[in-house]
């Protein structure tokens, strides 16, 4: 076995001694790299973003941000990574580096005060100035909104970065600011050429294991073995549990570059997505193909984490304000489970049994999700939060239907954090199922809908917000369909 080792800005370094939980971010700063920074510990401010090379969607490779103080140094074993260091280009002997032209941009438009933050907005920002598809415009009439720039950048690759001195319109205009890669850029010249491959890797410390074994034969048969092992993805949950509360595991297992939950397969009659695609890799295969996929994403929490996090992970956890779950039960979605026996398809309705449980056995793995096809093609994803992104939901209400000749033929109605799980409507879906789509119908469908679960009070809603915004989501639903038309 190959000692544990990772790519730093083109020179590797070794991960030992380095304990199994360490992040990349502890890691990264122990050798000195401190522009890497900790801010919140969950990923949630963005200053401890870095660059890692990718399978990409239309190169070979994308740099792709994510947050090092998540990831665990382990995982990034036989892989390449920059950082804000890693940016500058190396001038004459004797002569300081020359800045990327991203860090040109800010230090010339005012985007960092404190420096706090800047490392990090600046590895957000390179990454979408390398992504292949960002174009320029050429007619900044072409620009609709505020949150994409002239030159292509979306600032929505900056959503995970939090800075608080600049108030923004500085690092926006730096990001607004931004060309094209050069064809000397050797960053850009690297996405051309395929990432490094998964790397199997049992790396020890201290009697506490990180593995990732080589293929998903292997990793059922060591479930099997050691069902207390925790098995991680992009570890965004996870690496919360180790940054706040101190969890500690004997083993971890995984299973993020498994090429078996990496498949995003479109047939006749379904929609099949690995469990360890990053959502947005699935964002941009699909590229619109779900309607209701797409407007999730951009609402589930920022690109940093979406960069990391998976489908497989967010309904591993079981909890019932993940963003997902209420979007698959809308889509009628199920979940393909496999252990050393073999597989088995469970409708997601019936995954769930209570609190951060579920129908998943010891040993069993989730693979895939698939989606059924035709789609509804009425659809909508109403997230109630107090933050417009990257926040946790109050609600999370997600609707599919089928309206033909004014009669709602179908409903499905997915909801989150009304209950002890994310749950269907079901009893909103027969109230609406066979009856016109017409303001009667909807407002006693709405009644019903605020009746729906078992809402609670806490520190982000009151019962009775909750119970008020979801009948007001159906509402909602309702005008955004009639809008324009007469009656």
């Amino acid at each position: 076995m190959v000692a544990a080792r990772i790519t730093v800005n083109g020179t590797e370094a070794p991960i030992s001694p380095a304990a199994p939980h360490t992040t990349a971010l502890d890691f990264l700063r122990e050798r000195g790299l401190t522009g890497t920074k900790e801010g919140c510990a969950e990923g949630e401010c963005g200053a401890c973003s870095i660059l890692v090379a990718r399978p990409g969607v239309n190169k070979p490779t994308d740099w792709v941000a994510v947050n090092a103080c998540l990831v665990p140094a382990a995982a990034l074993d036989g892989q390449e990574i920059i950082t804000s260091e890693g940016l500058a280009t190396a001038g004459e002997p004797g002569t300081p580096p020359a800045l990327h032209p991203v860090q040109e941009e800010m230090a010339a438009r005012g985007g960092s005060q404190c420096g706090y933050c800047t490392p990090g907005f600046i590895c957000s920002m390179a990454a979408e100035y390398y992504r292949p598809d960002r174009c320029a415009h050429a007619d900044t009439a072409d620009v609709t909104d505020a949150e994409h720039g002239p030159n292509g950048f979306d600032l929505h690759a900056l959503s995970g970065n939090l800075c608080r001195c600049t108030g923004y319109r500085p690092i926006r205009d730096a990001a607004f600011a931004v060309g094209t890669p050069t064809d000397e850029d050797l960053l850009a010249q690297r996405r051309e050429q395929s990432p490094p491959a998964p790397v199997a890797t049992e790396y020890t410390q201290d009697g506490r294991e990180f593995l990732r074994p080589g293929t998903l034969t292997e990793v059922l048969r060591l479930l099997r073995e050691r069902p207390d092992a925790v098995v991680v993805a992009g570890s965004t949950d996870w690496g919360v549990e180790v940054n706040i509360r101190s969890r500690r595991a004997d083993c971890v297992v995984a299973v993020d570059r498994l090429p078996e939950l990496r498949e995003l397969r479109v047939e006749s009659d379904h929609i099949e997505i690995g469990a360890a695609l990053t959502l947005t890799e699935i964002e941009r295969r699909l590229d619109g193909r779900v309607p209701l996929l797409a407007e999730l994403f951009p609402q589930f929490a920022s690109r940093l984490i979406r960069n990391g996090a998976t489908l497989g992970g967010n309904l591993g956890t079981g909890s019932p304000i993940g963003d997902s779950p209420p979007v698959l039960l809308a889509l009628e979605a199920s979940v393909v489970l496999a252990d050393a026996d073999g597989e088995r398809e469970v409708p997601l309705s019936d995954y769930f049994t209570g609190y951060r449980q579920s129908v998943r056995r010891p040993g069993e793995l989730i693979r895939a999700v698939r989606v059924p096809l035709p789609l509804s093609p009425v659809v909508a994803f109403h997230k109630i939060a107090k933050r417009r992104f990257d926040d946790i939901s109050s609600v999370a209400v997600a609707f599919a239907l089928d309206i033909e000749d004014g009669i709602v033929r179908k409903a499905r109605i997915g909801l989150g954090g009304v209950a002890a799980t994310p749950i269907r409507a079901r009893a909103v879906e027969a109230a609406l199922e066979g009856k016109p789509w017409a303001a009667e119908t909807v407002e006693a469908a709405a009644q019903v809908l605020r009746a729906q679960g078992t809402p609670m009070d806490d520190h982000r809603a009151s019962a009775a917000y909750r119970s008020a915004m979801l009948g007001q989501s159906l509402l909602k639903l309702y005008a955004q369909t009639t809008e324009g038309v007469s009656s």
